[in-house]
């Protein structure tokens, strides 16, 4: 059994994969680019979220307008630690809240058909002090995962879930240095 809160996620020795939804626009202007330009907007916080299932959740399998397409975001681990090292969490008191560079909450794990799980998935919120470093040094790669996503989700509804689960990316617990561990955990 998987520990209650505990950070899931595609990453080998020096990159981390987040992942995030939007509109056509965002994720065709940003493909080309192979970064984030315009029309993302670098004047508000952009969630990113290590665990697939959840944004799947979350952007109903990429068919919540605005939602469109699916980009794994792959990161460098030491961008996604400092992130982390500057997270408040939502529920802090808000004027922390307010004034935080990175806002994180523990969110329940979601399985392939949306259920509620009993353990947590994190979502960590850039704000607009650190979007330029998010997107401009922290970033080596997206990969439009909008195809994938679609065949899963087709699987997924005509009862094919053990073949839509092939089409998911593996994600392992992710060590996180101790003292990034101790901040991030909810305390209950």
């Amino acid at each position: 059994m998987a520990p209650q809160y505990q950070v899931r996620a595609d990453h080998d020795a020096d990159t981390i994969v987040v992942y995030q939804a939007y509109a056509p626009a965002i994720a065709d202007a940003a493909l080309r680019a192979g970064r984030f330009v315009t029309p993302f907007s670098f004047h508000r916080m952009t969630w990113i979220k290590p665990s697939f299932l959840w944004l799947m959740h979350r952007s109903n399998w990429a068919r919540k307008p605005g939602q469109e397409r699916v980009l794994a975001v792959r990161m460098t681990r030491q961008g996604w630690e400092e992130a982390l090292s500057r997270a408040v969490f939502t529920t802090a008191d808000p004027a922390a809240v307010t004034g935080a560079a990175v806002h994180v909450q523990w969110d329940p794990e979601r399985s392939l058909r949306g259920a509620a799980l009993n353990h947590y998935s994190i979502q960590v919120g850039i704000g607009r002090d650190l979007i330029r470093a998010f997107t401009d040094d922290w970033i080596v790669g997206l990969t439009d995962l909008t195809p994938q996503v679609r065949k899963a989700a087709a699987l997924t509804r005509t009862g094919h879930a053990a073949r839509a689960q092939r089409l998911i990316p593996a994600e392992r617990p992710y060590p996180l240095p101790q003292e990034l561990a101790n901040l991030l955990s909810p305390g209950v």
